[in-house]
């Protein structure tokens, strides 16, 4: 094994001259004039052992951390963001520039502070001073043996009180195992599984930032049924619990719960992150090209989320409402009815407890709430003009998220019981959807050719609902079709406006 000294050597040689490493000796050259010691801690180190990319570096100091915050940010021209007042963490973001630092105060010495931290390989350090030299001086601080466990590819917990002292720790494990790929050591898991608990007394949003990144992560759908077996999964979305053993009608392989965990691997296959073990080659060969953006699901949402995290976390909680809303009929029929939206209803509520951004919000509600909206476009065949309009005029920007969660869906819910010829039919219906929102742009967008003022003059009054409505007709009506000029529109309005019981009743409340 070659030795800590060497790897950090060989790492660090060749970012020399790189903004984090020459940020690093300014904040340094700044630090020492002022007689500050100081150590970079954490993640930055352990990246960097591991070769990765990272831009956020914690640096631990001798003295007030917040106030070292605030006069390295003055020094270099940066913004002071306090992080955590009860911690004492201070950030300096500096224009321009993508590497950040968060500064706290050094608890006791060096080593009784990595003792304080949370797994063995972010217990790690280098004296900052040791940067002014050649990089072969650099020594490695490691009193807990963190640079075996990186070797070895191990989260282990460096003492029976990590997760007491912060709940947060026990999300933060899984998720350090999941991006990395390392293994989560066995006395640790048995902390994780006794403490699961404590996650429901960590603030939300820390909860949701360490939620975000795990399903950032490729084939996280493995790791979120790793946080079931932890325990975790139902104390941070206790309305799952109830889902646990709820059949489902015959069509279904697993009970409701478990549809849900696989729901989120099936999306994983779906965008080529993850295995689907029930499908060969003639499942995988019909799911749709996705003639869409090359980096749709890239696409930032909220801070730290994308439409791809997003639509795990819809994937997850999409039939969370169905243990509530499950009836049998008296034939013996098994239903859940309204399961969509009352199941909308109640992910909204959790995720704003865990304070996700209202467009986040608002984009995890309307997948869960129009899920099942793909396979209702058409009774037989493939979906109208009509109904394609509907679907994208309903559905909005969540379109084709929602498009790739019907296909999970189906996946999760025949499991090994898959019939081929059914899912090509749902594939093909999905693909064709998908290719008229590209190739008839006027279907979902159709060109104005009549406004409100020309139903205004036709009725001889001032707005009202029924102008609005009369125009949503009309575009519906492109839509299909049967109104392509406008001479054709302005008839069609004359004559939908003739009718007896329009005005009637598309001025009342419904």
């Amino acid at each position: 094994m070659t030795s800590p000294e060497s790897d950090l050597e060989s790492t660090l040689r060749p970012l020399d001259g790189s903004e984090a490493l020459t940020l690093l000796n300014d904040v340094a050259g700044f630090l020492t004039e002022r007689d500050i010691r100081a150590y970079i801690t954490g993640g930055w180190v352990r990246d960097v052992l591991l070769g990765r990319d990272t831009a956020d570096i914690d640096i631990a100091v001798r003295g007030d951390g917040l106030e070292v915050a605030r006069s390295v940010a003055v020094a270099l021209g940066g913004r002071y963001v306090l992080l955590d007042s009860e911690n004492g963490v201070g950030r300096v973001v500096l224009p321009g520039r993508r590497t950040e630092f968060d500064f706290t105060t050094l608890r006791g010495n060096i080593e009784e502070d990595l003792a304080l931290r949370d797994f063995t390989v972010n217990a790690m350090a280098i004296d900052m001073c040791q940067l002014s030299g050649s990089f072969s001086d650099i020594r490695l601080i490691d009193p807990l043996n963190g640079y075996a466990d990186l070797r070895g590819g191990i989260i282990r917990a460096v003492a029976d009180t990590v997760f007491t002292s912060d709940g947060a720790r026990l999300l933060r494990g899984v998720r350090l195992a999941a991006e990395l790929g390392f293994t989560i050591d066995e006395k640790t898991e048995t902390l994780l599984e006794q403490h699961s608990g404590l996650i429901a007394g960590v603030a939300g949003e820390r909860v949701r930032g360490e939620l975000l990144r795990l399903l950032a992560v490729p084939g996280a759908g493995i790791f979120v049924a790793y946080l079931d077996k932890l325990g975790l999964l139902t104390v941070i979305f206790p309305e799952m619990e109830q889902a646990k053993g709820v059949k489902q009608p015959g069509e279904h392989f697993w009970d409701v719960f478990h549809h849900s965990l696989r729901t989120v691997s099936a999306t994983d296959f779906l965008l080529g992150e993850g295995e689907w073990e029930f499908g060969g080659d003639e499942v995988r060969a019909a799911i749709p090209g996705m003639e869409i953006e090359a980096d749709y699901f890239e696409q930032e949402v909220g801070k730290g989320s994308t439409r791809k995290s997003l639509l795990r976390l819809a994937a997850l909680l999409h039939d969370v409402s169905k243990p509530a809303k499950k009836t049998i009929e008296a034939g013996g029929r098994m239903r859940f009815l309204g399961h969509a939206a009352d199941g909308a209803a109640v992910a909204a509520e959790r995720l704003a407890a865990l304070r996700f951004s209202v467009k986040e919000i608002n984009l995890v509600e309307a997948l869960i709430l129009h899920h099942l909206r793909p396979t209702q476009m058409s009774n037989d065949g493939l979906p109208s003009n009509r109904a394609i309009y509907r679907y994208f005029r309903d559905t909005d920007e969540a379109a084709v998220d929602i498009l790739l969660l019907s296909l999970a869906d189906h996946l999760a819910s025949r499991g090994p019981d898959l019939d081929p010829a059914a899912w090509r039919e749902h594939t093909r219906l999905v693909d064709y959807v998908i290719r008229q929102r590209i190739e008839k742009e006027k279907i979902i967008i159709p060109p104005k050719l009549v406004s409100g003022y020309d139903i205004m003059n036709i009725l001889g009054g001032s707005a009202g609902p029924v102008v609005g409505k009369t125009l949503e007709v009309v575009r519906e009506a492109q839509a299909a079709g049967e109104v392509v000029t406008r001479q054709d529109a302005l008839a069609f309005v004359e004559k939908l406006l003739a009718a007896p019981d329009w005005l009637e009743t598309r001025n009342d409340k419904n």
